[in-house]
């Protein structure tokens, strides 16, 4: 049985990614918050062996330190699902918090690369590596109000472009993939806990749900060795761009 490690595995996203490859794969599930982490790993230790892991991917160190201490029998992986990121803030350039800013390029953009610098010597062990990264919609349509966030997610796109093309070699696939518009706790982070502002961004049309997004890297994941999913864009039907959502 392949095994599989996720971050930002406590919530959204990359809590459905963990009970959708709970069929099939071990789990190596990584966040931030220990309580969550323990709760979706006991929820899911019935359906196969899960092994947990608390660290913040923007700090380089921490990143070393969690994965070094993996056990010998946790030591080989074959799919990384580099899920953890945040957006922080919606406003105009000139008006963001510099330190949202930071928390962003930190999260999405230098955390992606700590964690997958320091799983990639696991994963020569492998004879069909995978990394799996979680984009945006955002990373290919850049719009008012989010430049930097979008810029961090753009940057997500042409790191899952350059290793695709760097890891050719080492037989590893990498898939990127960019959702549109879906329900979790994002807008409620990045409205800082406005939760009455973050339900308004899903009001009147159906978004999608995290399982919508766990499915498509299931079926990336789940190709033969001789298919690479390179890219999924996934929007909800209401949805045909960045900006254009048709709301009741």
């Amino acid at each position: 049985m392949k095994t599989a490690l996720i971050t930002g595995a406590t919530s959204g996203i990359g809590a459905a990614t963990a009970r959708i490859l709970a069929q099939d794969h071990r789990l190596i599930l990584c966040g931030r918050r220990t309580e969550q982490l323990d709760a979706i790993a006991r929820e899911l230790q019935s359906q196969t062996a899960v092994f947990t892991l608390s660290f913040d991917v923007s700090d380089s160190l921490a990143v070393s330190a969690a994965i070094d201490s993996l056990p010998p029998e946790w030591s080989a992986i074959d799919v990384l699902i580099n899920n953890a990121g945040n957006a922080h803030g919606l406003d105009r350039f000139q008006d963001g918090d510099l330190d949202d800013y930071k928390a962003m390029i930190n999260i999405n953009v230098l955390g992606l690369i700590y964690v997958t610098k320091a799983v990639l010597p696991l994963m020569e062990q492998s004879l069909n590596g995978h990394i799996v990264n979680l984009s945006s919609i955002a990373g290919k349509e850049t719009y008012t109000n989010g430049t930097v966030y979008c810029a961090s997610k753009a940057a997500v796109e042409a790191l899952s472009q350059g290793m695709r093309m760097d890891l050719l070699e080492r037989g590893i696939k990498v898939t990127n993939v960019a959702p549109g518009a879906v329900e979790t706790e994002f807008s409620a982070v990045r409205f800082k806990g406005d939760q009455q502002r973050a339900a308004q961004v899903y009001q009147g049309y159906t978004p999608l749900t995290a399982d919508d997004v766990a499915r498509a890297i299931h079926f990336a994941i789940g190709q033969p060795d001789g298919v690479q999913v390179a890219d999924i864009t996934l929007f909800p039907k209401a949805q045909a761009a960045a900006t254009l959502i048709k709301k009741n």
